[in-house]
């Protein structure tokens, strides 16, 4: 008897699967992927140029200033751009925002084929910079509308391994493509990716409360920490999520614009000057460097997925978001002043696994730091703060790049590697003393 009423249990959870229609458990995991994937594929496009960089400067004439230049370019539209593209994700949605984003930077990657000169390609360099900012507010974004509290730094972890990865594909691939074609069909091959991922994400996103494939246990799982996201009224929000004067208002947000405003510059140093660095100071060929450069992504990438993981274990072990958010980036800061030891060592295997321990460190720390505008601010304003971090990143690392192309010119790398080895520490000092107790802010009316 229990057998057939277990069997007829078992039956009309089918029924009511049919009826509902087609379920998938788990959804949130293949949200992220998604980003995941399309992360991947803005680090290929990104990195094209610095990969190639001693053929496209050899072959279009330009210095370590030039291309400096050409990457600040690049810096600036990224810089506007994450504050545009953050209003563009709240006002639109995250289907709608990637597929703005992706457009714009895939179409520009290819334009770059076409590149005859210090002017087309700053300015091609700018409006890839413009789409690819999007990417980082928008994946912040589907975070926070995903993700529970104590999952979104795993998610961050996930997405953000994606830059990892695209950066270790990015230099076999990217050479073997301009060994095979030459630099300008390799901007081809590489923009393309784009427009394919952008037919998976049309047919696959939906919001998340117009998805049909959500499964009832899931969507409450995910809307567990919603009682707690905000103590205001729905037109308080909207009214304060429309302005960013207002968002200016909270320490809170300047504690991470500042924040990422000073320790961002390293993660853009080694991924812009690292192909040139080993070319330049330590006698790497186009070919060690397909075969060298992506190992200390590798470890960006394990340090990607564990702070995410970390976070998410100590926040499930009873620690207080604070806590456990706060212990994880003090100590990971303290792993990027590495870089000073590869400014002097003599052994370029040893500079690149200090650089490698840079970058570990700087993952785990990102990883969590972008977790903050969801940890203070409810989810509308989710990606106008992330975005507003991103244009301090911006900023900083568009002084700090263009300045790197002045001092290796003038001087040498080792005055750059020692400045970005003590940003870490400096900027985390001022993360903690501005944003105190990690909590949600009440917004005001």
């Amino acid at each position: 008897m229990m057998d057939v009423e277990r069997n007829s249990k078992k039956t009309d959870e089918v029924i009511d699967a049919g009826t509902d229609g087609f379920k998938l458990s788990g959804l949130r995991w293949m949200i992220i992927g998604l980003v995941f994937f399309i992360t991947v594929i803005n680090y290929i496009d990104r990195m094209t140029v610095s990969v190639l960089a001693p053929v496209i400067t050899q072959d279009l004439g330009l210095s370590n200033t030039e291309f400096g230049a050409i990457t600040t370019w690049f810096l600036v539209a990224y810089t506007i751009s994450q504050a545009v593209s953050g209003k563009i994700y709240d006002r639109f949605g995250n289907k709608s925002g990637f597929s703005f984003s992706v457009i714009v930077w895939s179409l520009a990657a290819i334009l770059h084929a076409f590149a005859s000169g210090l002017t087309s390609l700053s300015a091609f360099r700018f409006m890839l910079g413009f789409g690819e900012a999007g990417n980082f507010p928008g994946a912040a974004k589907v975070s926070a509308e995903w993700f529970p509290q104590r999952e979104r730094a795993l998610a961050q972890g996930i997405f953000n391994s994606g830059v990892a990865l695209g950066s270790i594909v990015a230099p076999p691939l990217i050479i073997w493509l301009q060994l095979s074609y030459g630099w300008k069909t390799t901007f081809i091959f590489t923009g393309i990716l784009g427009f394919i991922w952008l037919v998976f994400w049309l047919i696959l996103y939906q919001s998340r409360e117009k998805h049909a494939w959500l499964t009832e246990s899931e969507k409450e799982l995910i809307e567990a920490d919603d009682s707690l996201e905000e103590s205001v009224s729905p037109k308080s929000e909207i009214r304060n999520s429309q302005s960013y004067l207002s968002l200016l208002r909270y320490k809170e947000t300047w504690a991470i614009v500042l924040a990422r405003f000073l320790v961002d510059p390293v993660w853009w140093l080694y991924i812009t000057w690292l192909p040139k660095y080993l070319f330049d100071a330590r006698g790497f060929d186009l070919k060690q460097i397909g075969a060298f450069a992506w190992l200390p992504f590798v470890a960006a990438g394990l340090g990607s997925l564990f702070g995410g993981w970390l976070a998410k274990f100590l926040i499930g072990r009873g620690w207080s978001v604070n806590h456990a958010r706060k212990a994880i980036i003090a100590v990971s800061c303290l792993l990027m002043p590495a870089g000073i030891v590869a400014a002097y060592t003599s052994d370029a295997m040893l500079a690149l696994g200090m650089i490698s321990l840079v970058l570990f460190g700087f993952q785990i720390w990102i990883n969590n730091v972008q977790t903050l505008p969801s940890d203070f601010f409810p989810k509308s304003a989710v990606g106008s703060v992330a975005g507003l971090g991103g244009m301090g990143a911006g900023i900083g690392s568009m002084i700090f790049t263009f300045t790197t192309g002045w001092v290796v010119d003038s001087f040498s790398y080792t005055p750059i590697l020692i400045a970005a080895g003590l940003l870490a520490p400096i900027g985390t000092v001022v993360l903690f003393a501005l944003a105190g107790k990690i909590q949600k802010v009440s917004f005001q009316n």
